[in-house]
């Protein structure tokens, strides 16, 4: 991680991702993230906890929660991080095959992606998807976690989807991003929404297999995350400036 830290504090002046306008600035997330007290990052979930995603030319080659670390590292640099996210896995894998070792890393900051999996398929069920995330993340903060929660993009259509089941996987997709949502405000959690996020409108943010975004989704969900855990900490883009 120390690499990937050098490269994030390296900055990336002159890059396409520096000209998008949903991704940090240089010096941005410096700024929101100073004085963070976290010590051990985990992440827990499916293919979006583990990066999936494929590269793009101008945008830096990390998954979101691999720039987080990074970004989380550059102001503590003895923080450890844990990546347990695994392709594939239920709401209730995670739960099962993560918890307990996430609790055992002894987080402090644990973000927690899934779901996905659960509502790509015609029998999910969203009140047991909710007491899945309800369970992780309770487990979490009854230890003094602080706990990220992500409805993430939401995207008009799949091309890995056929296309007569493409507005049915849509509406469980929308339906699971409001039901994290609704999650993470009754337990408290850091919560990031993605699922109407203006790029979601871009079709050119598929990887090649139709169905996970490419680096530069992830590029802005750092961003966003970025921005809440700067929002919790009380600390402003540009620095100085009153928080909103």
């Amino acid at each position: 991680m120390d690499v990937l830290a050098q490269s994030i504090l390296a900055g990336y002046a002159g890059t396409r991702e520096a000209a998008d306008p949903y991704c940090l600035r240089v010096g941005e997330a410096a700024a929101l993230l100073a004085g963070h007290p976290w010590r051990r990052f985990a992440v827990l979930g499916d293919s979006v906890a583990q990066g999936v995603g494929d590269l793009v030319d101008g945008y830096l080659e990390l998954s979101w929660v691999d720039r987080i670390a990074a970004e989380l590292r550059a102001s503590r640099r003895d923080m450890a991080y844990l990546n347990l996210g695994r392709r594939d896995a239920t709401a209730a894998q995670v739960a099962a095959e993560q918890l307990a070792e996430a609790v055992a890393f002894a987080a402090d900051l644990a973000i927690v992606t899934c779901g996905g999996n659960d509502a790509l398929r015609p029998g999910y069920r969203p009140a047991e998807v909710d007491r899945e995330l309800t369970g992780i993340v309770r487990a979490l903060q009854q230890r003094g976690t602080d706990v990220v929660t992500v409805s993430m993009l939401v995207l008009p259509h799949y091309p890995a989807v056929p296309v007569p089941l493409r507005p049915s996987v849509t509406r469980r997709l929308r339906t699971l991003a409001e039901h994290t949502a609704a999650v993470g405000a009754a337990l408290d959690t850091l919560h990031v929404y993605l699922a109407e996020h203006p790029l979601c409108a871009d079709l050119d943010i598929y990887s090649a297999d139709g169905l996970h975004g490419n680096v530069r989704t992830h590029a802005v969900g750092a961003a966003e995350t970025i921005r809440r855990l700067g929002a919790h900490l009380g600390n402003a883009w540009p620095a100085g400036s009153s928080a909103t």
